[in-house]
């Protein structure tokens, strides 16, 4: 049996379903996987004395991994080498491992005591130990 279906001829619905399954492609180009599995994730806690942050680094060597801190800014970079040696006979069907460089940079609420900043890298997880630089004293001015 035949369904009926009634269209309206003045109706965007069906241009705007064109639309979409038209720009659906470049969707996809612009959000490329290698962006999703090249971030580095993060927590960051704070206590009244540091900052403690953990990364996400899985696969990645120790001797390649950039910390840097600039005053409240700090920087993870880290770079992933994978072997891509293939044997005779043999073909890749699919690969979605990622190879190459990432970075993450992020602000903190007050400024890190580069001197005593700590960092520890096991399990595929930096944890960065950042405490907090003592506020200066503030000078209070008297008004003439």
């Amino acid at each position: 049996m035949s369904n009926l279906t009634r269209i309206d001829p003045l109706s965007l619905d069906p241009v705007s379903e064109l639309f979409q399954g038209f720009f659906r492609p470049m969707r996809s180009m612009l959000t490329t996987q290698d962006t999703e599995l090249a971030s580095i994730k993060i927590d960051v806690t704070e206590s009244d004395a540091a900052y403690s942050v953990k990364a996400e680094l899985p696969g990645v060597d120790k001797k390649d991994i950039d910390v840097q801190i600039d005053g409240s800014v700090v920087s993870i970079n880290a770079k992933v080498e994978r072997n891509t040696e293939e044997k005779e006979g043999e073909r890749v069907i699919r690969r979605e491992r990622y190879a190459g460089t990432f970075s993450r940079s992020f602000s903190l609420g007050g400024e890190v005591d580069e001197a005593n900043a700590k960092a520890e890298y096991r399990d595929g997880v930096l944890s960065l130990s950042l405490p907090k630089k003592a506020s200066g004293d503030r000078k209070r001015l008297t008004i003439d």
